[in-house]
């Protein structure tokens, strides 16, 4: 069967504003205030957890930076997971997307570096979660993307074949699973650092999730 696997932050949805709040919520916690731009800092959020509070506390010229991130990653993923869905917006087109994929019998699924937990939680609290055959997370086996093992799951547990399937994602991460994993990959443009993905040769790019179907055709229809 074709298959679509969708990365999740940055992808599918715009999950920068409640990581940044997160991150922050550390800071305060630690008595120096938000340390993270909402707008500025886009790209690192998307980068993840650690990537947040290394910014955080490099911008405070602190020394024993890894340590003090090992120390606050915990805090971090409490704060996200209770305030998970405050920001986030799905991107638009996504949901139409994705049903014209499952009419035309593709499988789909999600192949994040978040959580499993965490991504499980806000699928859910978007209300987008059924839609989508399979998820795999960071912690879902003992590797995490770009090793290709995470992408192969997740199109097997979709039913999906990996020989006719495609990964859309928006960061080098994703790039580099795909090649890993031997299949093609789309990278979206409407991310924090816009076409500047097209320097990492996707197979293609996306502009809006109205042009996907025709994309992913093209690929491996």
């Amino acid at each position: 069967m074709k298959t679509v696997i969708f990365d999740l932050d940055g992808t599918l949805a715009d999950t920068s504003g409640d990581l940044i709040m997160a991150a922050n919520a550390c800071f305060e916690a630690l008595g120096h205030g938000a340390m993270l731009d909402m707008a500025a800092d886009q790209a690192t959020a998307f980068a993840g957890g650690r990537a947040m509070l290394r910014l955080g506390f490099e911008r405070l010229g602190m020394d024993d930076i890894e340590a003090r991130i090992e120390e606050q990653f915990q805090p971090l993923i409490g704060h996200y997971g209770a305030n998970i869905n405050t920001h986030t917006r799905i991107y638009d087109g996504v949901e139409a997307a994705v049903e014209r994929l499952l009419d035309a019998d593709y499988r789909v699924g999600i192949c994040t570096n978040k959580p499993e937990g965490l991504a499980e939680d806000l699928m859910q609290r978007l209300g987008m979660r059924d839609m989508f055959g399979a998820l795999i997370g960071a912690d879902t086996l003992p590797v995490r993307k770009p090793d290709p093992a995470p992408y192969v799951e997740t199109v097997q547990r979709a039913g999906g074949n990996l020989a006719r399937s495609v990964l859309i994602g928006d960061t080098v991460t994703d790039r580099e699973t795909a090649r890993a994993a031997g299949v093609p990959s789309v990278l979206v443009t409407f991310g924090p650092t816009g076409r500047d993905v097209e320097a990492l040769q996707p197979e293609a790019l996306l502009d809006h999730y109205d042009d996907l179907f025709d994309l992913v055709e093209g690929l491996i229809g």
